[in-house]
Parts: structure tokens; C-alpha cells; sequence
């Protein structure tokens, strides 16, 4: 799954990183942000979550991220929104392989 034009990235590249996982928590303390990658075509951060033994894969816009820092609490409201959304979906969690 590693892709050179879609690289792996580390907590510290993404923008508002703590934020997304405090959220994350909020919603469901059992779930672990797994990996999370950049896709350079799309302008997105991919996350990919575990809870037990599934995974959902998330996706939240660059700009999204980058405006919490700017707009505050209408961008938080915005990613809250779409972290429950997501999280909430039962049609996101598969069964997770390595």
C-alpha cells in the first residue's frame, strides 16, 4: 500500500494533527489512528483508523486542516461533522489486514 506519489506521512506534517485526534477520541476513545498518508493529486490526508480488529479509512481536505488555524471554530465544526459521520458509518469498518 505504499505508494512513492502517495507517501506515508508522520503525525508532525499534518496540519491540526492534534486536533483531528482529540476529536477522534471524543467520539470513541477505543479507536487508534493507524497510518495516515498524503495524496498529492487530490489535496487530501488519508487516515486510517483501527478500532479492534477493523479499519476505516478517512479522508479530510488539506484545506480543511489548514483552516482551523484560521477560521477556528466553523473548520472544527466542519471536521467534527465529518469525523462522526465517518466514524458513525458501520459501512466504513472492514476487517482489518496487514
Amino acid at each position: 500500500m505504499d505508494d512513492p506519489d502517495d507517501p506515508l506521512v508522520t503525525e508532525d506534517k499534518v496540519p491540526s494533527y492534534d486536533l483531528v485526534e482529540q476529536k477522534i477520541r471524543e467520539i470513541d476513545s477505543t479507536i487508534i489512528v493507524y497510518r495516515i498518508f498524503y495524496l498529492f493529486n487530490s489535496y487530501i490526508y488519508r487516515f486510517q483508523l483501527i478500532k479492534k480488529d477493523k479499519m476505516c479509512v478517512l479522508e479530510i481536505p488539506r484545506v480543511l486542516l489548514e483552516n482551523i488555524g484560521k477560521d477556528g471554530s466553523e473548520a472544527e465544526n466542519e471536521l467534527f461533522t465529518l469525523l462522526s459521520q465517518k466514524i458513525d458509518d458501520s459501512e466504513c469498518w472492514k476487517e482489518f489486514q496487514r
